[in-house]
Order: structure tokens, then sequence, then C-alpha cells
């Protein structure tokens, strides 16, 4: 039988094909414009959705079929575990453990044809992340890793950066607009403005494709104010058995309640190797 880790990493590999089929059709689609909807349209291209009236959701027939995927094989391998996906929700359980998933990470990426999208399955035992699994379908890449087994990226080991200087590191930073109080994204972007100023370089592609970066080395840190749990659960797991930091925005410890009401429970983190994370900590709250 197979151990809650290898049940992720297969669950991976079978959601990974189905979304990278789905993905050869779109990215296709998008080099001719097939995808796109008309200028005037104001919409998002066909077979996208907008989720609840917010411009920054999007949801597609690809997000709710991965879904369905990891759904159907979570339950099967151990049918006594709660489950919580990002589109159809809650699914309860009687034993202390919580799935939670998100069938594609950086959906406005994978429908505009970006390869930088992901498939997470973190694992909570009670409010505590246990295991996880991230997979790059486009880029071939999976993301392994549980409680004190350490991280590893197509099976070999992974540590954060070793480098101690921001200005010498790539920092990530995930920005969702708030048209509704816009101001509150102005003010991040004088936060996001000192950052830039004292790093290599900023990137952004608002999606676990940075996360992995952290984790693996190639990025100093990442920042995000606008999340939900299942964006961060599994790689929260694995940057820190990759030797890395995870907390919310302000440097506290994250906080999980897994449950009926987990998925609207807004989050933010902040995540970097040790030293980074506390320049990132100074520089975002201006110490």
């Amino acid at each position: 039988m197979l151990t809650r880790l290898g049940v992720i990493e297969e669950t991976l590999g079978a959601a990974s094909q189905l979304v990278l089929a789905a993905f050869a059709a779109v990215s296709a689609g998008a080099a001719t414009g097939a995808t796109e909807a008309p200028a005037a349209a104001a919409a998002p291209p066909a077979g996208v959705v907008i989720k609840d009236g917010d411009a920054n959701q999007v949801l597609t027939e690809t997000d709710l079929a991965s879904g369905r995927e990891i759904l159907t094989r979570l339950r099967a391998a151990f049918p006594h575990d709660a489950v919580l996906d990002e589109e159809s929700g809650y699914h309860g359980g009687s034993s202390d453990y919580t799935w939670v998933v998100d069938p594609i990470d950086g959906t406005s990426n994978f429908a505009a044809g970006t390869p930088l999208f992901g498939i997470m399955i973190g694992l909570l035992k009670g409010g505590a992340p246990v295991a996880g699994g991230v997979a790059l379908p486009a880029l071939g890449e999976t993301y392994l890793a549980e409680a004190g087994g350490g991280a590893r990226c197509n099976g070999l080991p992974i540590r954060v950066t070793p480098e101690e200087d921001l200005l010498s590191t790539l920092v990530a930073w995930g920005v969702d607009s708030d048209r509704d109080t816009p101001q509150n994204t102005r003010r991040e972007m004088q936060q996001l403005a000192e950052v830039v100023l004292n790093c290599r370089n900023l990137r952004i592609s608002n999606s676990a494709f940075d996360q992995m970066m952290v984790a693996r080395g190639a990025y100093g840190g990442c920042v995000n104010r606008s999340s939900r749990i299942w964006d961060n659960v599994a790689p929260h797991i694995i940057i820190e058995e990759a030797g890395g930091r995870y907390t919310d925005f302000d440097g506290a410890p994250m906080v999980y309640h897994p449950g009926e009401r987990a998925g609207a429970t807004p989050y933010t983190w902040c995540t970097a190797a040790p030293v980074l994370h506390a320049r990132l900590q100074e520089l975002i709250h201006g110490g």
C-alpha cells in the first residue's frame, strides 16, 4: 500500500497528464489568437469564467477536471481523510488528516497559454503541514516533501539558497489588485518598491512556480498578500523541509484551521532562506 507521500506523487502524475493535454490545446489556441476574446468585449478567453465577479480569480473546465481526478484518487486511497479542494469545497472525514488541494494554481497563466502554473496537494494532520507535493506540469518538475524527510525535485534533494545578501538574489512578489480599496494596492506597491530597490531583480508569476523557485534555491524569497489555504500548505512543508522559513506577511507563524469554512480564510505569506527572510521583514515593515 502506498504511503500518503506516495499517493501525492502518483496523484500529481495523473493530474499532470490531464492538465498537460488540455494545456497543449490552450497554448496552441493562444499562439493563433483562437482563445482570445475580442478586445471590445472585455471578457475572459473562451472557456474561462471569472469567479464571483473578481477579475483576479478565474476558473476553467480543466480546474474542475483536475480536481475531480485528485479527489477520486485521494478518497480511494484514504477514505477516512477529509479533503478541501479549491473548486469543489470541503469533503469531511473522520481521521486527523485533511488534504488541501489546488487543482491548478496559476489558472490565469494556464488560460493564457503560459507554462507557469502548478498543481498542489498538501496534507495537514490537525493544523500542521506534514506532507506536500507540487507539480509544474509544463516544466516536467514534481516537488515532494514530508516532515523530517527533506524536500526533493524529481527525486533529487533540494535546498534554499545559501546566499545571505538580498542584493544578490531574485525575489518574487505576487500581486492581486484590490479594486474595491485601491489604496491597499498603492500601499502594497510602496512596500514592494523597498524590496525591488534592495534585491537583484523582481520576478512575478503569481503561481506555485515562484514558491518552488525558493525551495530549489533559484529565488531568495517570495511574498504574497492575497491567498487561501490551498495556496500555502503544500509549498509550506516543501520550503521548510528545504531549509527555508515560511511565515505570514508579518513574520508570524502560519495557522491553519482545517474544516468546512477553511477556504474562506484569507492568508498571506513571506517565505525565504532564513537570513533573507529576516531582511525581507525589515524592508517590508520599515525596520
